[in-house]
């Protein structure tokens, strides 16, 4: 079933940061005029103007503001509302110089940046629902307001805090999850290295100390903080829903920042949105770009979100920052529409002269009107307000990958057997693989209810529980493939070795568990025999102890030479892979044609650098057909090309580098 999240806004939202605060009232009329000639239909306004909406404290003042809503709106373009947040002005610090954050080393982040407040702070919190509230019950009920902002890219550049105001409530967040001191050492495992605690009073922050820091405590703490955050966003939220029902959103950092727990924040906004940038340092961002829009549309329940961050052409703030190509940035917005977004803007609308973001692209680029970039805006702003009609439709997919932040946390602290081995290098070797195949991806939690899924990949899952191992042995059980990557299913909830060693409480499932972790050395390789052929892997292998799984491949030298590295096992009406090793891009092909086979699932065979994602509406499909090469490519199909409203019967062509919109009859699922 469609639906809008848009109350006040129809068809695909098109703009991006507008920051008029920074310009002459006089190019505010240009703005405005060139904004309707590039079809801009909302733009985000105030998320850095706290000090000149608040100048001093509990003195409003909305004059600037007042006036660019009313032009805006007069000339028929939304308002998604920011509250400045995310920079508290030069009055607050002077005013309360506790509430500055502080670093793990002791330093408190002085004025002058952005970010550099302590979301513990008592005086924050007031401050932040202060304004919050004061700018709803002004705006609140403005037509022009469709959306509301809530401060900006929540943990960048300061999540981790270590303040007295954060201790304390560090401290309480402590007690209230554990409940007794025991129920602490406990969980913490606090016995080691002689860390046992006595009294409330002496649990300190994982701060900086001789050595590695219990790391069940640092994984606490990183729990703690993402706590912290989303209480903010809360304060903030609850204050305007006093004076305002519309609907209410925070921009993630999907796939680029991994301090939230976005599972945790979707249920907490009413439409979940996103910045994307991509990393300039990847000849292949349009990948990266694919799993960040897979991951906001999963966590928001496959339902319509916003892009509301990405970038015209380069970014300012990567050691190396390229510049899109004529193209791309077309490519890349309806990459995202068709995973599911709903709105597409940018940053920002006019390039700004000064401060640290003067060197990073914009719709209305430091070129001006007569520009490449700006006639791309201009063409760009014609594509969406032709694809009108996709506004609420969904995606659907048959697979889905685990993406556990938990897991990430816990995997990411210090003295793990190799550093070689990422959560993010082997989620995006197992997604790459099933992009390259042309096969959707949602991204799914453990313990979430995964019957509806063909195959499920889990890719990184060294933390799990054992609720959620039960989960994914009984998905297994009822029919479903799962596939399973090396380092996995190590720990539980507080960094403990599972009770009967690594893999043990997926071992019914697996028909396998692990007796000892392999790592390789520095730039050794060896081989799995797999088949009829011998795929080369790298980084790590297993001593693997199979039960009642089937043999798939052994490894040919290095340090398993002779032992099981794939296994394949039959349970219930299901199976579940397992791979105990990195095999080469070519060796997971391998594997993962042998799984889809297990799952029933058909690649698509489009050409090499193509991708089709098909949005459902409720009477038609919507399938955006990108080609990343620079060869024109085949498309079978009988629709409406909605970009040039030419009707097909049969193959179309799409132009390397160019996208293709069609129109088709209900696909069945």
């Amino acid at each position: 079933m469609t639906t809008t999240v848009w109350p006040r806004l129809e068809g695909i939202a098109y703009g991006g940061d507008y920051n008029p605060e920074q310009w002459p009232r006089e190019v505010w009329d240009e703005d405005v005029r060139l904004m309707r000639e590039a079809g801009v239909t909302m733009v985000s306004i105030g998320i850095f103007s706290w000090g000149l909406i608040e100048r001093r404290e509990g003195e409003f003042d909305f004059t600037w503001l007042d006036e660019i809503i009313e032009l805006l709106h007069t000339n028929g373009i939304a308002v998604d509302l920011g509250t400045p947040t995310a920079s508290p002005p030069a009055w607050f610090f002077a005013n309360y110089p506790e509430a500055r954050a502080v670093t793990k080393d002791g330093v408190a982040l002085g004025f002058g940046a952005r970010g550099m407040v302590s979301h513990s702070a008592p005086a924050y919190r007031t401050a932040i629902a202060r304004i919050a509230g004061a700018l709803a019950e002004r705006y609140g009920n403005h037509p022009a307001v469709a959306l509301w902002h809530i401060h900006n890219e929540y943990g960048v550049p300061v999540g981790e805090d270590y303040s007295p105001a954060a201790i304390a409530a560090w401290r309480e967040w402590l007690q209230e999850k554990y409940g007794t001191i025991d129920g602490l050492n406990a969980a913490w495992g606090t016995a080691f290295w002689g860390q046992h605690y006595e009294e409330w009073a002496h649990v300190g922050a994982p701060a900086a100390a001789p050595s590695t820091i219990n790391p069940a405590q640092k994984l606490d703490f990183a729990r703690f903080t993402d706590h912290q955050l989303r209480a903010c966003f809360i304060t903030e939220r609850d204050a305007i829903r006093a004076h305002s029902d519309l609907p209410v959103t925070t921009n993630f950092m999907a796939n680029q920042h991994w301090g939230c727990d976005l599972w945790a924040w979707a249920q907490e906004v009413d439409i979940v949105s996103d910045d994307h940038y991509l990393w300039a340092a990847d000849p292949e961002g349009e990948i990266g770009l694919a799993i960040a829009a897979d991951l906001t549309r999963s966590v928001g329940g496959g339902k319509p979100w916003i892009l509301m961050e990405h970038s015209t052409s380069a970014v300012n703030w990567q050691p190396r920052n390229v510049a899109k190509r004529p193209g791309e940035m077309a490519r890349n917005s309806l990459s995202h529409l068709g995973r599911g977004a709903d709105g597409i803007l940018f940053f920002q609308w006019r390039a700004g002269r000064s401060g640290a973001e003067k060197f990073h692209s914009a719709m209305l680029p430091h070129a001006g009107a007569d520009s490449r970039v700006f006639r791309e805006v201009v063409d760009l702003g014609a594509k969406l307000g032709a694809l009108g009609e996709l506004q609420g439709s969904r995606v659907q997919a048959d697979v889905a990958v685990l993406w556990d932040f938990e897991s990430f946390w816990a995997q990411d602290l210090e003295w793990r057997p190799s550093e070689d081995v990422t959560h993010a290098e082997r989620i995006r070797a197992y997604y790459e693989r099933l992009w390259r195949d042309d096969i959707t991806v949602d991204f799914a939690l453990p313990g979430h209810d995964l019957s509806a899924y063909k195959l499920v990949v889990a890719p990184a899952q060294y933390l799990l529980t054992q609720a959620d191992a039960a989960n994914l042995t009984a998905y297994v059980r009822g029919g479903g493939t799962l596939v399973v990557s090396f380092f996995s299913a190590v720990v539980d909830e507080h960094d403990a070795v599972h009770a009967g060693g690594f893999g043990a409480p997926l071992a019914e499932a697996l028909g396998a568990w692990v007796e000892e972790h392999l790592p390789m050395r520095e730039g050794e390789t060896a081989g799995i025999r797999f088949g009829d052929t011998t795929l080369t892997v790298d980084v790590w292998a297993e001593d693997l102890v199979v039960t009642t799984a089937e043999v798939r491949a052994t490894y040919d030298g290095g340090p398993g030479d002779g032992k099981p590295a794939v296994t394949r096992n039959a349970l219930g009406d299901g199976a579940a892979w397992y791979v105990s090793t990195r095999p080469d891009a070519a060796g997971l092909q391998q594997i993962m044609t042998a799984v889809y086979a297990d799952a029933g699932i058909v690649p698509s065979g489009t050409p090499a650098g193509v991708e089709t994602i098909r949005r459902r509406g409720d009477d038609a499909d919507y399938v955006v057909v990108i080609n990343h090469g620079a060869d024109a490519a085949p498309y079978e199909t009988t629709g409406t090309d909605l970009l040039t409203q030419e009707e097909i019967r049969g193959t179309m062509v799409v132009a390397g580098g160019d996208v293709a919109v069609v129109k088709e009859a209900h696909h069945p699922h």
